[in-house]
């Protein structure tokens, strides 16, 4: 596959190079998933530090191929990501720039070492541990009424692309992490519902999705409200706090909302 091959052009162009400690490969490549769709996910990690300087890390990139462009990735947290598109053949392809330090720490998951110039990579993630972040649902349960209610005021206003925005939001941070965890999936967002989810529960995710059109709106806010209200029931533990005052005012809302009374 293409992945694999620039992989390999990779190990070749910093096997000699004594800045680089070692190379890793993540996402699809470990969870066995790498198809013709898949962008490559890699880890360079480097002797001095140089993730989150763009400067620095651009030319390392255009060391690998023919770079067609290359961005750092603030806009998901991570400056230390060049995300970078490659052409003959066209990849995507996202480098990580991290020193040894940097490379255990923290970590989500546990990368492939595809090249480890003294076995420092290994010895650290012997010496870590991969903790993939998880849905807090307390968290969730603190804003959801503020959110449904931020999404009414949308509708009622006839902003309807705004409110169809909020229903992907709620989708990414609530109900695909939720569903996932319900099924023992990684919470991943919406990421390969299609493929993980039973049909009930792809169905009833599916069930959130409206069209520009104000009725159709607010009966995805309900669907909503109900999906939540299930996960809700599910997967709370001891300790977990309703938010009912707000829970009652906006359902109280609602009802005015689509009825006017």
């Amino acid at each position: 596959m293409i992945q694999q091959a620039f992989a390999q052009g990779v190990i070749e162009r910093v096997r000699n190079e004594e800045e680089i400690l070692g190379v890793a490969a993540a996402g699809s490549w470990i969870s066995g998933e790498l198809d013709e769709w898949s962008d490559l996910d890699l880890v360079l990690v480097t002797r001095h530090k140089i993730g989150g300087d763009r400067a620095a890390m651009l030319p390392w990139a255009a060391r690998f191929g023919n770079l067609l462009s290359g961005f750092t990735g603030e806009h998901v947290g991570e400056p230390r990501l060049l995300i970078c598109l490659y052409d003959e053949p066209l990849l995507h392809v996202d480098i990580k720039f991290v020193t040894l330090a940097e490379f255990g720490a923290g970590r989500v998951e546990t990368p492939a070492l595809l090249f480890d110039r003294d076995g420092a990579l290994q010895a650290a993630l012997d010496a870590t541990e991969a903790r993939f972040p998880q849905p807090d649902l307390q968290w969730i349960e603190d804003r959801f009424w503020t959110w449904i209610h931020y999404g009414l005021l949308k509708i009622g206003r006839g902003e309807y692309l705004e409110a169809l925005d909020f229903l992907g939001y709620l989708r990414m941070m609530v109900f695909g992490p939720l569903l996932h965890l319900r099924r023992g999936n990684l919470p991943r967002g919406v990421r390969k519902v299609e493929q993980l989810l039973p049909p009930d529960d792809l169905d009833a995710l599916k069930a959130t999705i409206a069209s520009h059109d104000r009725a159709a709106l607010v009966d995805a806010v309900l669907v909503a409200i109900r999906l939540y209200r299930t996960l809700r029931n599910e997967l709370s533990g001891p300790g977990f706090i309703v938010q009912a005052r707000a829970e009652e005012a906006v359902l109280r809302y609602l009802h005015r909302f689509r009825y006017g009374a």
